[in-house]
């Protein structure tokens, strides 16, 4: 049973109102952000107007500002962003669908200038309005509000999408828009000047279903480009053209012949199931592994197998990955599928390869090997040790002192070296070849 000291509602519940608003009293004071969601909530229960009236006030002054919000600002920026969207798509909603829908459309709005003043790195603001956008579509039906209307407050939006967030608002949009809005917003894009070809005019032609209207806007030359021809059959083939969206691919050239066209394959592996053609997506399946060891597609070719072929034919992709060109790539799968005693083998037969470059890689297919495999492990870590104070590369000290201390845990479990220096007998060519690097060995010794 939890304490009756825990923090959580029926606990608090349990002081009553009074001492509850006390304190919040309390711990609002010089607290902006806590502060607004209090006079928020107190302007909801007096009604819909009177949240509308608070968030129409706060956007104002959001607006309003041009301060430089940074990291340290940003948390803060982000509850007041939240707080104003679940307003008015909470209880502002429930009451007013009309009032909301013109609050959120001024959410909107602004997004462009939060986002311009904004450190946004990893993308936690813009998301806050992608999903705003995200809601507009529910809450203009709701709304009931005209689609051509809608459509022009959406090309506003649209033509001021500098930042990306705006990118799937077509998509949320549609249902709202219909066929009727989605031509008046065709045309008030192209007239401020949209292409064909742009994201904007595709997505409009694809949410009408407009196949022939998405296929005029690209050239003959666009589509032997295979990045595009993968997304034109994938538009194709959600639209019963399978055959179709097959002529498209096999007409793309392979943009360098060199490159692995996942999107390409991935596109054509669709259309031949489509067109029920197993045998062949199956041979391409494998093919395609072959190249990439891309686990995703053994998986996709051994579930497709007849009962007990499987296991030959992992048997197969097995020894192909340890005999495969990039050794790196043969590591790497080899880890992820947990075959652990073949990726040991791999390491040990090409010992002198490794250099530790790859240090993501070698860190995280070390760390799976010493369980079992102290040795290979070890052969691993040791390049990324050698490879940090060869280069000098003081940023990489901490992580190569680290590498070290595991190299010396490995040791104590090991017996047979197999031919390799042990650990003693590595550490003295560290310190012989690197003794001056005072930085890494102050970094060992603490």
């Amino acid at each position: 049973m939890a304490s009756k000291r825990s923090l959580n509602a029926r606990n608090l519940e349990a002081l009553g109102a009074a001492a509850l608003a006390e304190l919040l009293l309390e711990v609002s004071s010089g607290q902006a952000v806590i502060q607004r969601r209090l006079r928020l909530a107190l302007a909801a229960a007096e009604g819909a107007s009177g949240a509308a009236q608070e968030v129409r006030k706060r956007l104002a002054a959001i607006d309003r500002a041009r301060t430089f919000v940074g990291s340290a600002r940003r948390p803060a920026l982000l509850s007041d962003l939240e707080a104003q969207v679940q307003a008015i798509t909470g209880p502002i909603a429930a009451e007013d669908p009309r009032g909301a829908c013109e609050l959120l459309l001024r959410f909107l709005e602004i997004s462009g200038g939060v986002l311009a003043r904004c450190s946004d790195g990893t993308g936690v603001v813009v998301g806050v309005f992608e999903r705003a956008a995200g809601q507009l579509g529910p809450l203009a039906l709701a709304a009931q509000l005209a689609p051509e209307t809608l459509a022009e407050h959406a090309a506003e939006l649209l033509l001021d999408n500098d930042h990306g967030q705006f990118d799937a608002l077509v998509p949320a949009l549609a249902e709202a828009l219909g066929d009727g809005g989605l031509q008046r917003l065709e045309g008030c894009c192209r007239g401020h000047g949209a292409r064909d070809g742009s994201r904007l005019l595709l997505q409009i032609a694809v949410a009408r279903r407009d196949v022939e209207g998405y296929l005029g806007q690209f050239s003959a030359a666009d589509l032997r480009r295979r990045a595009i021809a993968a997304g034109v059959a994938q538009v194709l083939l959600d639209n019963g053209r399978a055959a179709q969206a097959l002529e498209i691919l096999d007409g793309a050239s392979a943009d360098n012949p060199g490159r692995l066209d996942g999107t390409w394959l991935d596109s054509r592996l669709a259309v031949l199931e489509a067109l029920e053609r197993p045998a062949e997506a199956q041979e391409m399946r494998w093919q395609w592994f072959c190249r990439s060891l891309s686990i995703p597609h053994l998986r996709d070719y051994l579930r497709r197998l007849e009962a007990f072929e499987d296991g030959e034919a992992e048997e197969r992709a097995l020894q192909l990955a340890e005999q495969h060109p990039s050794r790196l790539l043969g590591l790497e799968f080899l880890v992820a599928w947990g075959a652990l005693a073949r990726a040991a083998r791999l390491v040990l037969a090409q010992a002198t390869a490794w250099d530790g470059e790859a240090y993501l890689l070698h860190s995280a297919a070390a760390e799976r090997l010493s369980a079992d495999h102290p040795l290979a492990a070890t052969l691993l870590l040791r390049p990324m040790v050698w490879g940090a104070l060869e280069l000098g590369r003081s940023q990489r000290y901490r992580y190569a002192a680290e590498h070290l201390r595991s190299c010396d845990l490995l040791a104590d479990r090991l017996d047979d070296w197999q031919g390799h220096p042990d650990h003693a007998a590595f550490v003295g060519r560290l310190q012989g070849r690197f003794g001056g690097r005072w930085g890494f060995w102050r970094l060992v010794e603490g």
